[in-house]
């Protein structure tokens, strides 16, 4: 599904000049959520005239739009490379583990932007282009699961639309956990303070978590 929610001239300006007015987007979005977020501040902090902001967005609602989605083909990006890339469900959900510790840390204010849409009310618009992502995530998950039954990998009790589902829970938890602060000082408060500094050990037993799930027993 195709959304476009800036005029023209935002796309016949130079690269480096969008990313930096969606750049100061993100940040201020992230920050202070729709309704916070000042349009002038986002401009200002782009180095353009608010003038000129209103020359690529036809209100604030549709710049917020843009980020949006935005963050949304980013993280469907990431998702899809490791989806499409060799192994089995196991390496594959090792490598989303992995990548959510580099990507939340690399790009921490549009995960904070996701998780500012997910616990706050927004429009039905805003719903469509999330649950655009939402809707892969889950047809992902199911088929990785059901693909893994076919072949006798994974116990056959389990429903693979559910177990995609807690499946994906985990995931966004673990991606706020990487980046926004209450669930990061959260995190250190359930393990120890250092837990940032122990990538490998998170991956592992995490791992371990997953596959006792997915097995009649923990291995």
């Amino acid at each position: 599904m195709a959304f476009n929610y800036h005029k023209e001239s935002f796309d016949r300006i130079p690269e480096e000049k969008r990313n930096k007015i969606l750049k100061a987007a993100i940040n201020e979005f992230a920050e202070h959520g729709f309704d916070g977020a000042n349009i002038n501040y986002i401009a200002e902090r782009a180095g353009i005239s608010i003038g000129s902001m209103y020359t690529y967005f036809s209100s604030k609602e549709d710049l917020y739009l843009t980020t949006i989605h935005l963050g949304v083909e980013t993280l469907k990006t990431v998702l899809e490379e490791i989806i499409c890339s060799q192994g089995d469900l196991f390496n594959k959900i090792e490598k989303i583990i992995k990548a959510i510790q580099s990507y939340s840390r690399s790009n921490a204010d549009l995960t904070k932007l996701y998780n500012e849409m997910a616990t706050e009310n927004h429009s039905e618009l805003v719903w469509k282009i999330v649950s655009d992502m939402e809707g892969l995530t889950a047809k992902l998950y199911s088929s990785l699961i059901e693909q893994a039954q076919r072949e006798g990998k994974i116990r056959q009790d389990a429903d693979a639309k559910l177990f995609a589902f807690f499946l994906d829970n985990l995931f966004m938890l673990l991606q706020f956990s990487y980046s926004c602060e209450y669930y990061k000082e959260r995190f250190k408060m359930f393990v120890d303070q250092d837990i940032f500094d122990k990538d490998d050990l998170v991956v592992e037993q995490l791992m371990k978590f997953i596959k006792g799930a997915f097995f009649w027993n923990n291995q």
